[in-house]
């Protein structure tokens, strides 16, 4: 161990508690304490490096920073002695919360002080240098950088609101909870306590099995009493399920001990007898498993090697892991960010962890190399297949501020996947290298008045196509089960070109009348993705419709919903008046979510209202506005359009300016979405390939009638394979499992997070996303 002369000279500073500490794992890849070489952790700025002797990311990071000590960090897994057959089992865990574990317990640490200036030798630690040991015991003893994205995603905090805290309740009275029933039904389970009025009324059916009729909602939606207690889960520390039906959330309550004894209810005399809301949803989504056995009882067989790797469930990751393999099975993906960009990481400033695409090469490398799809060997020789790779560092930059991928819930994959194209198409914007344009088509929609017959063509950039599952039920399973009708995948594309009559005030008529509107492909993409809605309301609860859908093998013809444009025995209609509320000018809407509400039975406008209110956010928000909005007076009222949209904000041109937009651009985009930002921003990569007139009141209208370029090559086929699917098992959206299967090697993959494996049963008529790949 030698003295350095560069200690004296380096500044080093105490990281604080919430310093970004990246010592778990590389920022570059997935190496680390474990391998060989153990972890290179830089002193100064607290970035991890690999030290292999191809990569050596840690010798990557000193040249291009100049950061020259480290603390390499190894650890070995400490082996636990058997556990004694009389000890009790541990305790099941049935709370949604992590309580950081002690790492001492589980590996034996053994760390060294390097210089890279000194060959990257072994430094002493003593005499000046004694701030060293002080970083490095608080680099040691602190929470890793992944650690806190997985606590902060994790303990999800339910709060209080102010329904809560200013609650009136009514005059006192004595409620038993002995032999109690709903006050309007027979159902003793599931039973809510109005905290204002002392009603009981049963709750919504939970997808966890537990029964109701929704009573406790209707008390709500007649009195207006927005505060209950679920009986059953009170305990004498005054904890329990409490909602408020005007947030529509969770919430909780410090005064609830106050609040019961209103009601003759001792909280210190309770006992907690059923499981709370957050138990029931943890349990519903342990108990999902997708089959890894074959008819004969026999384990599927475990593959590896490059493309083979799977990915540790981080608790509710399912729906991303199977979006990131059916992702990076793709050329445009694996090209972009296969094998890793060396230059970028070399010259990239900012800090790798937080560099979109520094982690999405991370991703490819994980995946496709087969570095880290390699068997795991029992103590008794045993294959246990593999650990796979734990996505904890993308997961937290690509959920950063978003209100659902940045917690641990469980999400819906084709929203994850719509998230994700949207953030790497805008971090490739000017790179010329964005891979997500494999997935962009136009859809050509034809508007037709019903009175005088003429015509109006456009085209909108796309991504994805959202198709109804039709659903004829035909009986019920032994087990209570909702059973359905088989359905081919031409009659579930036939609803997407189906037409749709809409009220319609035309400008050629002059009059208000109805008009006809139809989708069709005016171009097809590399890559087709087909979301199937599968999940339907059923007494306020997202339920699966388990369709079976049946898939073609082989080549897929899709040129029969191919539009072909104007034809030349048809009538342009003339633009519409400013103001008049035509189908096809005024606010855009998400089509996918404006047709999931509908056949929720919410009529058309309020299902406009709700999103406009949420900026598109989805069918679920919307779902929640329009809950919270019902019994607004003007929700049936029309949507004001006014003849000319108001200033641009020169703040906001000016930050769209700064995005790489032109001026003409940022106005416009904020023309079109009433100058909210956030949309403006969508509306911008969603028609980049859209002219912007100089008159900002131009329509940007073609000299043919059709409104938009056609983004891709219209004279490519649409013929196409089956790539890979995403399969969700489980009665919704809220629980339940993810998992892909990819074609490979003329063989069906499944990837069921960690566990990859070949499947020669896929369940291809499963599916929730399918992915074909043209011819």
């Amino acid at each position: 161990m030698a003295a350095c002369p560069h200690v004296s000279s380096t500044r080093l500073s105490v990281p604080s508690p919430t310093a970004q500490i990246y010592k778990d794992e590389c920022t570059f890849c997935y190496d680390s304490p474990d391998n060989e070489g153990g972890l290179d952790v830089c002193l100064t700025c607290y970035n991890g490096g690999c030290t292999d002797s191809e990569r050596y990311h840690n010798i990557q990071h000193y040249t291009k920073s100049g950061h020259s000590l480290a603390l390499n960090i190894k650890r070995v897994k400490i082996q636990k002695e058997p556990r004694v057959r009389t000890r009790e089992p541990p305790q099941k865990i049935t709370k949604i919360a992590i309580v950081p574990e002690n790492d001492a317990d589980l590996y034996e640490y053994f760390t060294q002080v390097k210089c890279y200036d000194c060959g990257g030798i072994e430094i002493e630690q003593t005499g000046n240098v004694r701030i060293i040991p002080k970083v490095v015991e608080a680099i040691m003893s602190s929470l890793s950088a992944s650690r806190q994205s997985e606590i902060k995603a994790w303990e999800e905090e339910i709060t209080s609101c102010d329904h809560i805290r200013k609650l009136q309740q009514d005059a006192a009275k004595a409620v038993s909870a002995e032999n109690a029933h709903c006050a309007n039904c027979d159902l003793n389970e599931n039973l809510w306590l109005c905290l204002v009025c002392g009603n009981l009324g049963c709750g919504r059916q939970q997808f966890g099995g537990t029964g109701g009729n929704g009573h406790g909602l209707a008390h709500f939606d007649a009195t207006g009493h927005g505060v209950a207690c679920k009986l059953g889960t009170i305990t004498p520390e005054g904890t329990a399920d409490i909602y408020c039906y005007h947030c529509n959330e969770e919430r909780s309550d410090d005064q609830l001990g106050a609040h019961l004894a209103h009601f003759g209810i001792k909280v210190e005399t309770q006992q907690k007898s059923i499981k709370s809301l957050t138990e029931l949803a943890l349990e519903q989504n342990q108990n999902f498993n997708f089959n890894m056995f074959t008819e004969d009882g026999k384990s599927f067989e475990p593959l590896f090697g490059p493309g083979y790797t799977g990915f540790k469930n981080l608790g509710n990751s399912c729906y991303m892991a199977s979006v990131l393999q059916s992702v990076f099975d793709l050329p445009a993906f694996v090209s972009r960010y296969y094998p890793v960009d060396v230059n970028h990481l070399q010259t990239c400033s900012q800090d790798p962890g937080k560099c979109l695409q520094c982690q999405l090469s991370k991703v490819a490398d994980g995946l496709l190399s087969g570095r880290y799809a390699t068997p795991v060997i029992a103590d008794n020789g045993d294959v246990q297949g593999q650990d796979g790779i734990a996505p904890g560092m993308f997961k937290a930059l690509i959920g950063k501020d978003h209100p659902e991928f940045s917690t641990m819930r469980q999400q819906d994959s084709f929203e994850f996947f719509q998230h994700l194209i949207k953030i790497v198409s805008q971090n490739e914007r000017t790179t010329g290298r964005d891979p997500t344009k494999t997935f962009e088509f136009s859809n050509e929609q034809r508007l037709q008045c019903n009175d005088c017959k003429k015509v109006r063509y456009s085209h909108d950039s796309t991504t994805a196509v959202s198709i109804a599952v039709p659903a004829t039920k035909k009986g019920t399973s032994a087990d209570g089960e909702d059973e359905y009708e088989s359905v081919t995948l031409e009659q579930c594309l036939n609803t997407y070109i189906q037409e749709e009559t809409l009220p319609y005030n035309c400008p050629s008529c002059q009059k208000n009348t109805t008009a006809t509107k139809t989708n069709r492909f005016a171009s097809f993409p590399e890559v087709l993705v087909v979301n199937m809605r599968r999940f339907a309301y059923q007494n306020w609860v997202p339920r699966k419709l388990a369709v079976p859908i049946v898939v073609p093998e082989g080549r897929i013809d899709f040129e029969k919903y191919r539009g072909h444009g104007q034809q030349a025995n048809e009538e342009s209609l003339p633009e519409d008046a400013p103001g008049a509320g035509s189908a096809s000018s005024g606010p855009t809407f998400d089509e996918a979510s404006l047709e999931q509400l509908q056949m929720m039975g919410f009529p058309l406008i309020r299902c406009q209202k709700a999103l406009l209110a949420t900026n598109n956010q989805g069918s679920e928000v919307a779902m929640d506005w329009l809950i919270q909005h019902m019994e607004d007076p003007d929700i049936d009222a029309p949507i004001a359009t006014g003849s000319s949209a108001p200033a641009a904000n020169p703040e906001q041109i000016a930050q769209l300016a700064d995005m790489g937009f032109t001026d003409k651009q940022a106005k416009k985009a904020l023309k079109e979405t009433g100058g909210n930002m956030e949309r403006a921003v969508e509306w911008l990569f969603s028609h980049m390939d859209t002219p912007i007139e100089d008159d900002d009141e131009g329509s940007g209208e073609t000299s043919t009638g059709q409104k938009n370029p056609i983004v891709g090559d219209p004279s490519k086929k649409g013929q196409y394979h089956l790539a890979s699917f995403i399969s969700h098992k489980g009665p919704s959206v809220h629980c339940g499992h993810y998992v892909s299967h990819i074609k490979k090697d003329n063989q069906w993959v499944l990837f069921n997070d960690n566990k990859v494996v070949a499947d020669t049963k896929a369940p291809v008529g499963d599916a929730y996303m399918y992915i074909f790949k043209r011819d």
